[in-house]
């Protein structure tokens, strides 16, 4: 059977005679690349070094300064500032369309911030309601495929998870509407633009429809993960509309919690994160901050702002970003279409932006498919991770990270994923026909 034979069939209509010969030149191709003995990994949405290059200036901005005040005169070497920098501040009002007084900064990580304000509904509240933990059970909406390490915060506390199916034009809002329906529903997850891991940006009516909920939980807060706001890798990039003035045009701006960082703009392991927020929010969050901390890593953020000078730098910087990744997003796209087009055993997504493509494989093969991936030394996210409790019901969803691998890499890597896809799916086919 040829290549193209196959590439023009579904392979559900194959007899089973032909599916025997497809299984039996998958495999062979599969034991070949398993006896290579590789070792490539893209469990996680890492940059790669050649990005963290782009950011070296940043760890050079402060070795020619002799005075270390910020345009307060406060000194960043010392205490004090509690919200951060102000010129950093400015910069995240810029890019996420939230007056500058209304943001707090954080260290590198914004998932230390959003487990934090999870932390405080859970133990102390928000605007004056019973603290969650006080409240019997305690839900959250959970669009899914999502973020595992979103799902990962809302389980520790023992909050139950409710998935919300993902479209293509963001979280089934009718669905979503529906279930504010119960008090015990406190919140949802969302990362808006360039979604982990479909890579779906939220339609403006979906946007306009979050700022329009009307929970039955007063205390109801929406995790708005704004995380690859600058992350575009088209030159039609897609645009989310503003959360935080839709909400002020309905008087629910208390109900979200919008969250960024340069971790994938600079450094990771030494970016700066930020929450955007009400008046009333901050002023919740300020009575827990001021006692957690005496002040982030000022110095941290006046480096940043000598190295990007403002949002117009930090866009500057993103194109450098695009540079490398989009022929990285490049190399997955092709790999998937040219091996897998035609055969209905997957669907894959193709982004603007972000970080990730999703593919979804047959039902009942993920686990499979990153199985025998891992045993030929391709190392992929766990299948069913992007759910909580990393359970798909569905067995079919695999996020695919091609940034951190060098190009050489994820060809193979690529490769190997697409025979591995093909095999689950033969052997599924075999079985269910035996």
């Amino acid at each position: 059977m040829s290549a193209v034979s196959v590439r023009e069939r579904k392979m559900i209509s194959m007899d089973t005679q032909e599916i025997k010969a497809l299984n039996r030149e998958t495999l062979r191709k599969y034991i070949a690349f398993r006896e290579r003995g590789l070792d490539l990994n893209m469990a996680r949405g890492k940059p790669c070094v050649e990005q963290l290059d782009l950011a070296l200036g940043v760890l050079e901005a402060l070795h020619a300064r002799s005075e270390f005040a910020n345009s307060n005169g406060d000194d960043c070497r010392n205490y004090g500032v509690w919200n951060g920098l102000p010129e950093m501040r400015n910069i995240f009002s810029e890019l996420l369309g939230v007056p500058a007084d209304h943001i707090i900064l954080g260290n590198n990580s914004s998932l230390q911030m959003m487990f934090d304000c999870i932390s405080q509904g859970f133990t102390h509240g928000y605007g004056g309601w019973e603290p969650w933990c006080r409240q019997g059970e305690v839900k959250f909406l959970c669009p899914v495929p999502g973020y595992d390490r979103h799902f990962a915060v809302t389980e520790y506390f023992g909050i139950k998870m409710i998935p919300v199916p993902m479209l293509k034009t963001g979280p089934d809002m009718d669905l979503i509407e529906r279930l504010i329906g119960d008090e015990a529903v406190k919140g949802c997850w969302c990362v808006p633009k360039y979604s982990n891991p479909t890579g779906v940006t939220y339609s403006d009516e979906t946007v306009r429809r979050f700022a329009r909920l009307r929970p039955a939980a007063k205390d109801f807060r929406i995790m708005w993960d704004n995380a690859y706001c600058v992350h575009d890798l088209s030159d039609e990039p897609d645009e989310l509309l503003n959360i935080y003035e839709e909400c002020l045009k309905e008087g629910t701006e208390d109900q979200v919690l919008i969250f960024a960082s340069t971790s994938k703009i600079s450094f990771p392991g030494a970016g700066v994160a930020a929450l955007a927020a009400s008046q009333r929010n901050i002023s919740d969050l300020k009575t827990r901050t001021t006692v957690q901390t005496i002040g982030s890593d000022k110095l941290n953020q006046l480096r940043h702002v000598l190295f990007l000078h403002d949002a117009e730098g930090v866009r500057s910087l993103m194109k450098g970003h695009r540079k490398i990744l989009e022929p990285k997003f490049n190399i997955v796209l092709e790999a998937l279409d040219r091996e897998l087009t035609g055969l209905d055993i997957a669907r894959w997504s193709r982004p603007k932006g972000g970080y990730f493509v999703n593919l979804d494989v047959m039902s009942g093969c993920a686990k499979r498919v990153v199985e025998l991936c891992r045993k030929a030394g391709v190392v992929l996210t766990d299948a069913g991770a992007t759910f909580p409790y990393g359970a798909d019901p569905n067995d079919s969803n695999i996020r695919i990270a091609p940034s951190f691998p060098p190009q050489e890499e994820l060809v193979q890597a690529m490769e190997v994923l697409c025979i591995a896809v093909r095999l689950a799916a033969t052997e599924k086919l075999l079985a269910e026909r035996a």
